[in-house]
């Protein structure tokens, strides 16, 4: 197949790869477009080809007005005013409302929030949602008094935050508040084949697996994330706990049978179940989560989910992989993913 047939084909159907790599001109038309133009189909004898836009125009055609091939790619002006929206939302005292977003973005509102979720990952009303709770956790360490901070931060009522606030802060804002003053974690550090191995976990469940080399630099990671916590040493149910985790790392396939406390946003949330649906011995890439989840273009939100998970192994994402199949970056090491995968495929 010759350049320019497999041009053509990569027009008929409209293949946004191409975009940039070339583009065509119509000549009953005047116009020039990318590929992935969604304009009437040309007749394939009025249609040449150029190398740039700079070619076509010297060609004497002008740039079509629905594919816009003088401008930056659709979902690059979509990433651009989806996150001037996202700026908008995080300056506001108060939520705005829908369609004063989309009509800032100049999109209808339908068209509008279907793009904001598809560029971020979340709706509107969810990244408004996290950047309140933000406002919170920031609010509770200088205001006054709990209620003044769940107001500064813009909830217009204290119930529907208090209804919220265990999933936001984990706990309390009261116990938030004193940097987790009164919550109880039982941790004990525990050692596998990858190094120690730190499990801990409140009357919910476990909420925190780490790996590392030094296990005074874990427990220094713990104890700054619950800096008033009370800790206390795990006992021989608890040890039986850590035996499970370890026994996870060591034999993938036994599956690990333990109540989790995870917290997390809802997007988070979604990517992490995504990740516990991915069999022992098997891998996904960043884009397939996305696609899983219902949000393909958000795959970089999906990377930053995947490193901010706590539950190494529990939640694996070492089985979250590059396209290319290559081992990207892991919160606890490449090497320990590269072993982890290794005893999935022993398995």
């Amino acid at each position: 197949m010759s350049t320019e047939d497999a041009r053509w084909d990569a027009i008929t159907v409209r293949d946004g790869a191409q975009d940039g790599a070339f583009y065509y001109s119509v000549r009953t038309t005047g116009v020039y477009c990318r590929p992935s133009c969604g304009a009437r189909l040309p007749r394939r004898e009025n249609v040449a080809f150029h190398e740039s836009v700079a070619a076509a125009q010297a060609a004497g055609f002008r740039p079509c007005k629905r594919c816009r091939p003088d401008e930056p790619p659709r979902a690059e002006r979509d990433a651009a005013v989806m996150a001037k929206a996202c700026r908008a939302i995080e300056a506001a005292e108060t939520t705005p409302k829908l369609s004063d977003l989309a009509q800032m973005a100049g999109f209808r509102p339908h068209h509008f929030h279907r793009i904001f979720k598809a560029v971020t990952g979340v709706t509107p009303k969810a990244y408004a949602d996290s950047r309140r709770a933000e406002r919170v956790r920031e609010a509770l360490a200088e205001s006054g008094t709990v209620t003044q901070a769940i107001y500064d931060a813009g909830f217009n009522s204290s119930g529907r935050f208090y209804e919220q606030s265990d999933k936001v802060l984990g706990m309390t804002p009261t116990r938030f508040r004193a940097g987790g003053e009164k919550e109880t974690i039982r941790f004990a550090i525990g050692e596998c084949s990858l190094g120690s191995i730190l499990v801990a976990a409140t009357a919910k469940g476990v909420c925190a697996i780490l790996m590392g080399d030094d296990p005074d630099a874990l427990a220094r990671d713990l104890q700054d994330r619950f800096a008033r916590a009370e800790f206390v040493g795990g006992d021989d149910a608890f040890d039986a706990m850590v035996a499970k985790v370890v026994g996870l790392v060591e034999q993938p396939s036994r599956g690990l049978d333990l109540p989790l406390d995870i917290r997390g946003t809802a997007f988070q949330q979604r990517v992490w179940q995504a990740l516990r649906d991915i069999p022992a011995g098997e891998t996904a890439g960043y884009s397939d989560i996305a696609a899983r989840i219902g949000h393909p273009k958000a795959v970089r939100a999906v990377a930053q989910a995947c490193a901010a998970n706590n539950l190494a192994v529990a939640i694996p994402c070492h089985r979250v992989v590059r396209t290319d199949g290559a081992l990207s970056g892991y919160r606890w090491g490449v090497e320990r993913k590269r072993a982890l995968l290794d005893h999935e495929d022993a398995a």
